[in-house]
């Protein structure tokens, strides 16, 4: 089976780049951001929670998340692109990360 779509694919790499289902790259943005919400003291967190509201991610914690992201996902993140926008939640970086994916596909 040939994939040409990041969100089609479990985990491939391909192209210098990882294709993977949206929801296998939630799970993996999930499992990272748990370990640092569980040391700082929240046990519980929505997809949809602020990270830096709830005190998960504070400036250092942010770019240690953005060096995750560019590891696991095989993605150059400029630092114009390192905003609250991008990066306020799972979902928010989950939606990053495909379209940087997808924009990645396209070019």
């Amino acid at each position: 089976m040939t994939l040409t779509h990041p969100q089609d694919a479990l985990g491939e790499k391909g192209g210098g780049m990882v294709k993977m289902a949206p929801a296998l790259l939630k799970d993996r943005v999930r499992e990272f951001i748990m370990k640092i919400a569980v040391r700082r003291g929240v046990p519980k967190l929505a997809d949809d929670d602020s990270l830096t509201s709830t005190g998960v991610l504070d400036s250092v914690g942010i770019f240690r998340l953005v060096f995750f992201v560019e590891e696991t996902f095989s993605v150059a993140i400029g630092d114009e692109e390192i905003t609250v926008e991008n990066f306020r939640s799972i979902n928010a970086i989950q939606e990053f990360v495909l379209g940087k994916l997808d924009e990645a596909c396209t070019t």
